[in-house]
């Protein structure tokens, strides 16, 4: 059943000021309103509880672009199209770029954004993984102030985040860190295209003369927000064995919580994270790309 259209409002401000003082007014009544992506099927579905929106998608200041010999600054509003095709983000980013192709169909990727993505809160979306691999950090702005998070500790727990109702995510930041790193991204899901995933995988490795030096693991659609793995990381120091590879199964699977939902089985899902870890550490053992064996 539809939602009836004249029960909403939708506010389109012409300044990112004026947005936020609107908010700041009225603090958790109007929400900001992206790409639409998401909000546009519960409106479909008669499932979408907020009644009053400000439309994002055309304010400058959101839409920023810095880079720095330390870090890359994405606007919240730069879309998984644009992620896809941007020079820096294919070069030192490629997880990101990754799950930005993996996320729905074309049309979504030319509207949906990563800060609409973030700001969704779903653990099954395909970026956040990626984000935490990479360290991100986040801007998030209002009338009165100014503050930057780290993304690791943003989501805390099912669709609830440390941002409070009249601020907006303005920029997200990416350290430059991971350049020489060896990184994997799988999504799995029920179709190779435009399909939720039932697990996603993002992992990189620092590895210098056969051994793992630092490590990211994350994952999606496995508990109730996107997770770092940092307890599965702390084993993966050093010379990669057999062993090192079936204990750091056996700690991922204590880490991860994994449901039966509609989509999938706990069971299934806890068995494809375990053999992801085992793909991606396997992969460490082989050369990179271009190398001789």
């Amino acid at each position: 059943m539809r939602s009836y259209l004249p029960a909403y409002d939708m506010r389109v401000p012409l300044e990112l000021d004026e947005a936020l003082e609107t908010m700041a007014r009225e603090p958790g009544e109007w929400k900001p309103f992206a790409g639409g992506t998401d909000l546009m099927v519960l409106l479909e579905q008669g499932k979408l509880a907020d009644k009053k929106f400000l439309s994002v998608a055309r304010l400058k200041g959101l839409r920023g672009f810095a880079l720095t010999d330390d870090h890359v600054t994405l606007g919240a509003m730069i879309t998984y199209r644009q992620v896809q095709t941007t020079a820096i983000l294919k070069q030192e980013f490629p997880l990101l770029c990754r799950a930005a192709y993996e996320t729905g169909g074309i049309a979504t990727q030319n509207r949906g954004t990563l800060g609409g993505n973030i700001a969704n809160a779903s653990p099954a979306a395909d970026s956040p993984p990626a984000l935490l691999v990479y360290d991100a950090e986040l801007e998030l702005v209002s009338a009165s102030r100014t503050r930057w998070v780290p993304y690791a500790g943003f989501h805390l727990g099912y669709k609830r985040m440390d941002m409070r109702p009249e601020e907006v995510i303005r920029n997200i930041r990416l350290p430059r860190t991971k350049k020489n790193w060896r990184q994997y991204y799988r999504k799995v899901g029920t179709r190779r295209a435009q399909a939720i995933s039932k697990v996603c995988f993002a992992g990189a490795a620092l590895v210098e003369h056969g051994e793992i030096g630092d490590v990211r693991i994350a994952l999606g659609s496995v508990a109730p927000t996107v997770l770092r793995c940092r307890k599965t990381e702390a084993l993966l120091r050093g010379k990669l064995t057999a062993e090192m590879i079936r204990a750091a199964g056996d700690e991922l699977a204590r880490e991860i919580q994994p449901i039966d939902d509609f989509r999938s089985t706990a069971r299934y899902r806890m068995r494809v994270a375990q053999k992801l870890l085992e793909e991606f550490l396997l992969g460490l053992i082989a050369p990179p790309a271009g190398e001789p064996a």
